[in-house]
Parts: C-alpha cells; sequence; structure tokens
C-alpha cells in the first residue's frame, strides 16, 4: 500500500512482520519473522487526517485555551508527528484560526436564519424566542465549539468587536447578530411610536443580555434550555412591551 503524504515511513520498510536483528562484526543483520500485530496504523487521506486534527485541536483547545495548548500536545493525541500539524495548517495558530471559523459561522449562520422573517405571521415575540433558542441549542449540542468561541483569540480583534463587552470571536459573532436586530428593532420602534435612533442601543441590551447569560448556562446546566429561554424572552419581551418612549432615571427627580 503506498503511504498516504501526511504518514511518516522510515526508507525501505521492512515487511510488517519482519524485526531486524543486529549481526556481530558487522555483517549484514538477519531478519527474524515475528507475529503482525494485531492493530495496525490507521491510514487516512490528506482530506481525512485534516479533519481529525481539527477534531482533536478544537477539544483541546476548548479544555485548556489557545495558549496552554501545543503542537507537540496535539500531534500525540492524533497519533502522527508535529510535522503533519505543520503541513496541514503551518502550526497550531492556522488550526485554532480554522476551528474558530467554522464555529463562528455555523453559530452566526444558525441564528441569522432564526432572525429571518420566515414568512407568514412571524411576530417580534416568535423572532426573539428563535433567536434564543437558536443559541442555546448550539451551546447544547457543540460545547466545546462555544467555549473556542468565547475565549480570548490570539490574534487582534478589531476595535469594533473589542468594544461589545466579550473576549474572543464571540464578540464578532456579537456584533453580526446585533446589527440584525437593530433592524428589526426599528420596524418594531416605528410601529409603536418609539424613536428608532435608539435601537441600536437596545439591540445591544438584548443581545448582550441572552449571550451572556448562554456563557453561564454552559457550565451550570441548569435549569433546562428551554427554561432559560422562556425567562429571557419574559423579561425581554415584557420590558419591551412596556417601554416608555422618554425613560428618565428616578433618582436624578429627587
Amino acid at each position: 500500500m503506498t503511504p498516504e503524504p501526511d504518514d511518516a515511513v522510515d526508507p525501505e520498510p521492512l515487511p510488517s512482520n519482519v524485526t531486524p536483528l543486529a549481526a556481530a562484526g558487522g555483517a549484514v543483520p538477519r531478519r527474524e519473522v515475528r507475529r503482525p500485530e494485531s492493530r495496525e496504523r490507521v491510514r487516512m487521506s490528506g482530506q481525512e487526517r485534516r479533519e481529525q486534527l481539527l477534531d482533536v485541536g478544537r477539544r483541546l483547545f476548548a479544555e485548556k485555551g489557545f495558549e496552554a495548548v501545543s503542537v507537540e500536545e496535539i500531534a500525540a493525541k492524533a497519533g502522527v508527528s508535529k510535522p503533519v500539524v505543520y503541513e496541514h495548517f503551518g502550526g497550531k495558530e492556522g488550526l485554532y484560526a480554522v476551528a474558530v471559523d467554522r464555529e463562528m459561522a455555523y453559530l452566526l449562520d444558525s441564528m441569522i436564519k432564526a432572525l429571518g422573517d420566515g414568512g407568514g405571521e412571524v411576530t417580534a415575540r416568535i423572532l426573539l424566542e428563535r433567536a434564543g433558542m437558536a443559541l442555546f441549542d448550539y451551546i447544547d449540542q457543540y460545547p466545546d465549539g462555544f467555549r473556542i468561541l468565547v475565549r480570548d483569540a490570539p490574534a487582534a480583534r478589531d476595535d469594533e468587536a473589542a468594544g461589545v463587552g466579550f473576549t474572543g470571536t464571540f464578540a464578532t459573532v456579537i456584533v453580526d447578530v446585533a446589527a440584525k436586530v437593530t433592524d428589526l428593532l426599528e420596524d418594531q420602534f416605528r410601529a409603536h411610536n418609539l424613536n428608532p435612533k435608539w435601537a441600536p442601543l437596545y439591540a445591544q441590551m438584548l443581545v448582550g443580555m441572552v449571550a451572556q447569560t448562554g456563557q453561564w448556562w454552559l457550565d451550570v446546566r441548569k435549569p433546562k434550555k428551554d427554561e432559560v429561554v422562556s425567562h429571557l424572552v419574559n423579561l425581554a419581551w415584557n420590558g419591551l412591551q412596556n417601554m416608555e418612549a422618554k425613560p428618565r432615571l428616578v433618582i436624578k427627580e429627587r
């Protein structure tokens, strides 16, 4: 069998059931037949190896964080040599970047789809419930992916993402989702005779409330996600339903 490019092999390997034994006086070594191993190394295609490394790296980054994970550890867990990791990703930074991009794309796509109008009679409350469930479904199904997103990223983040109060690439997701929510809130504000210029502020508050609760629930996992989302919607929706056109601070009136 021809070895795959990412599998390290010795020049002119002996048959799998032959072990070389050193001979005295520098003579050509004789060969001793041994029993074949019951478990042979699994050979993978380049794409299969890449996916395996991503899966291994994803678990390690989620468990330890970027800084604590080394290329040596990734290679050891995957059962390959360090050069294989470098060949596919150029190092742990490249592997981390690909893992983060995948998780971010999946979560953002889920959130944006949840906030789509969907046709028919879709109320603002339904959209709010969908968005909340989309986030908590992701956290529930892909906890490792969410842990990677909410950790600090090694690369510098843009100013807009860094200013929303969250660390790591999760900040970028929050910015994109908040922009979508802003569009929806502007329509709702106009329908209720409220000034739409405040929609971006309320979008940040709503998205931030849900996202922060999601980070908390990631570890505690209680109560059930349906109950958590229902309480989030209860707070957000009833608050929006009773908003004042010109809110004021009571303490400033004393």
